[in-house]
């Protein structure tokens, strides 16, 4: 623990750079998702881009690591690689959680909006976006995660961030630099998820646990009223 304390300051200098590495990397590949994932559930001749994906995430993660400089023309310690990385990890991922999303979104709600008049585009961000968040949302939250998580390879090619306190730490054989990079690794992918988790609820409100029960219980009480202010005159009748 002496280490730790004494290296403060290094080990949150790591964190945050982590941190620059993880976050743009998920936006990037929810935002390219999007058109992607619309693509596949939408016409069935493309749905091939979705196994494509399965077998893209299969690739191992140093080997893809180390060939992007030639590819893009970085440096091999380049950040940008992770991130270019990261991001094509993450397209993987989640264009299959939003073709699955919208795929849920079933027919009659579809024709119903275009039944009341909303074109292709109004429907998608008013009627099928919305409908289809809560399953798009937690594919995000495992693309977060693995981000994060394979975001400590690059400290095996020298970029900064948390997987350097792993390399460091096992060459100077100093176990807690090893523990304080595993539990920030951790750490910083369980609120970046509970992060999510907020937002989702914030701007998501119908998905909140609990609100179809609360829901059915309140038709419930109104239709046993109902019976009873029905069933009173009758009542009344026969006394």
């Amino acid at each position: 623990m002496n280490w730790i304390w004494s290296n403060a300051d290094y080990i949150w200098d790591k964190t945050l750079v982590h941190l620059a590495l993880s976050v743009p990397p998920v936006i990037l590949a929810f935002v390219v998702s999007l058109p992607v994932g619309w693509l596949a559930a939408r016409y069935r001749a493309s749905r091939g881009i979705l196994t494509v994906a399965g077998l893209f995430y299969a690739i191992p993660s140093l080997p893809l690591f180390v060939a992007l400089p030639a590819i893009v023309g970085t440096s091999l310690r380049s950040p940008v690689n992770i991130v270019i990385g990261l991001t094509l990890y993450g397209i993987a991922l989640m264009v299959r959680s939003v073709a699955d999303a919208l795929g849920s979104v079933e027919a009659d709600v579809r024709q119903s909006a275009t039944a009341v008049g909303y074109s292709s585009w109004q429907r998608f961000w008013r009627v099928e976006f919305p409908l289809a968040g809560p399953v798009m949302l937690a594919g995000l939250r495992v693309v977060v995660v693995s981000t994060v998580s394979l975001a400590t390879v690059g400290g095996v090619l020298g970029v900064n961030g948390l997987g350097l306190l792993f390399i460091d730490g096992f060459q100077r054989d100093i176990p807690e630099e090893i523990l304080a990079g595993i539990v920030l690794t951790i750490v910083m992918a369980l609120v970046l998820d509970g992060l999510l988790v907020l937002l989702g609820r914030a701007l998501m409100p119908w998905s909140r646990p609990g609100r179809p029960r609360r829901a059915s219980s309140r038709r419930s009480s109104a239709r046993a009223a109902s019976t009873d202010a029905a069933s009173a005159p009758r009542e009344a009748v026969r006394s």
